[in-house]
């Protein structure tokens, strides 16, 4: 049995290299040479183009009800507070580790058996139905223990959705359209606020109540859930984008699992992954800048709406207009994102990370504008509004063409055969990042009224300060990163055998001093919250 795993992976390694040079041409932009040299590249069925559509269509509805979730408690932040009786450290509860916790906890394991078991389709459908259950408890909550357990569920749920979904896309399509193919999956992330700015407008107009949404997203959700099962089917694995002779095992890349179901297989698949990722070059800083970026994101969509809405209290469109903006505006530059880096040639693999850090740093001086935009028009909200709406526009063009972008590289990085159980591993860091943002954040005001002048003055002090810092944080990271993405795809990572104690050390050390940081706040703002209740 040994010899015959031996030589299928052999077997899988030299077809792996036939495919990995196809990647990383179309990385570097080898795609892009004259017509007449791939004059025998087979044109793919219309069928098989309005499958793919169709595919990334529902994978984009999935993600957008997730988001769409999170944005109505961020629109509907007064009134939640108040139907539920919560202080402001519930709600940071509420919006940050409540969920995120339940994410990184989950989101690992459950990649990892959709990979072994090549099972993502119908565990994003399981997971989607689950989350959808959740969703529709939030809307049946009385009070903060209620809604936190249902929320806690629902981070379950949603754990594997965003790492599950990229991974399906980037086998559904061929590399060259990825960066485009993701970008158009994060609209969703844009729409979903726009729907919720709208909603929240037209709920406040007719006295409607949050819980309402709730419960309407939860259903909508339970239909995808069985819609997605239906429709979509488990694609074929594409080969990643890096060279496999550094590879500490070539299963890891390309292969069946058929033949394979043990335990000490899956041992081997998880193992090896887990040293591919020790040995890239690039993996941990992308890791850490995006969850800086994140976490900077994080508080933009969970405060900003609220604390506009009390800035302006006499401006009754405020959030329809906001969240019109961020669909608009955010959907165009998340697309412009995906072309650009399409279009970008031999640029190809580091031009995400080019547009993610320059983007953030140019936004954050409109973010500071947006922040202080009455006392910029001398008390004027008529004047404030109009510079508002003007920034908040610029901020968005020049902040959000990343996301699409980012995925399609980390995509193609990692390796074939667990690509979702190692963009789960990415994911969970950054959730756990982004995720302190509104408990740190909570346990900040929890000695303010929600109503207060205090309240609004503090929450601007924190909006004009831990947004941009996170923009440029993570923009330097990512540009110190240039060099280490090109290395990894070059395939020189760290050798098998040659991780020095150093680098092993500060990994683990890193996530034991990020896990205790995460454990920490989360038992100090549910204490807090207990007493205050």
């Amino acid at each position: 049995m040994e010899a015959y795993e031996e030589k299928n992976l052999s077997h899988e390694q030299g077809d792996f290299n036939k495919l990995a040079v196809a990647n990383i041409d179309s990385l570097s932009g080898a795609d892009d040479l004259p017509r007449q040299q791939h004059h025998d590249r087979p044109r793919r069925p219309l069928l098989t183009v309005v499958y793919v559509s169709l595919s990334i269509f529902i994978l984009f509805l999935n993600y957008f009800l997730a988001q769409y979730d999170k944005f109505v408690l961020s629109y509907f932040q007064n009134d939640v507070i108040s139907s539920l009786n919560l202080t402001s450290t519930d709600y940071g509860v509420l919006s940050g580790y409540a969920t995120g916790i339940a994410y990184a906890l989950l989101a690992i394991p459950v990649a990892f058996v959709a990979d072994y078991a090549d099972a993502r389709v119908w565990v994003l459908s399981v997971a989607a139905l689950w989350w959808s259950l959740c969703v529709l408890f939030q809307g049946l909550s009385h009070n903060f223990w209620q809604i936190l357990l249902a929320r806690i569920g629902m981070g379950i749920g949603q754990a594997p959705v965003e790492a599950l979904s990229i991974s399906i896309i980037s086998d559904l399509v061929e590399p060259r359209w990825l960066f485009l193919s993701e970008s158009m999956f994060y609209v969703g992330v844009y729409l979903g606020e726009a729907v919720s700015g709208q909603i929240a407008t037209a709920f406040d107009a007719t006295g409607t109540p949050w819980t309402k949404a709730m419960i309407a997203i939860g259903i909508a959700g339970i239909v995808l859930a069985v819609l997605t099962r239906i429709v979509l089917r488990e694609p074929t694995r594409r080969a990643s984008a890096m060279a496999p002779v550094q590879s500490s095992d070539p299963s890891i890349f390309v292969g069946g699992f058929q033949s394979n179901r043990k335990v000490a297989h899956a041992k081997r698949q998880f193992l090896a992954s887990i040293s591919q990722i020790v040995r890239m070059r690039s993996f941990w800083i992308l890791a850490l800048s995006s969850g800086a970026r994140q976490f900077s994101g994080n508080v933009f969509g969970w405060y900003m709406p609220g604390y506009l809405t009390s800035l302006y209290p006499s401006e009754p469109d405020l959030l329809s207009n906001y969240g019109i903006i961020v669909g608009a505006v955010g959907s165009v530059a998340v697309v412009v994102g995906g072309l650009i880096c399409t279009s970008a040639g031999k640029n190809r693999a580091t031009m995400p990370l080019y547009i993610t850090a320059i983007g953030g740093m140019i936004s954050a001086p409109f973010v500071v504008v947006m922040v202080f935009s009455l006392d910029l028009a001398g008390g004027n909200q008529d004047r404030g509004v109009q510079i508002l709406y003007g920034v908040m526009s610029a901020a968005y063009i020049t902040a959000e063409l990343w996301l699409g972008a980012y995925a399609s590289l980390l995509a193609m990085l990692l390796p074939a055969r667990t690509k979702t159980f190692c963009l789960a591993i990415y994911t969970s860091t950054i959730i756990l990042i982004y995720s302190s943002a509104p408990q740190i954040i909570g346990l900040a005001l929890q000695n303010y009224d929600v109503n207060s002048e205090a309240y609004i003055e503090k929450t601007k002090d924190i909006l004009a300060i831990l947004i941009p810092v996170g923009y440029w944080v993570a923009g330097i990271g990512l540009l110190c990163c240039v060099s280490k993405v090109k290395a990894d795809i070059a395939g020189n990572m760290v050798e098998v055998g040659h991780v020095s104690r150093l680098r092993k050390g500060a990994f683990i050390g890193f996530w034991f001093a990020f896990g205790a940081l995460t454990i920490a706040l989360f038992v100090t703002s549910l204490v807090i919250a207990s007493l205050v209740g």
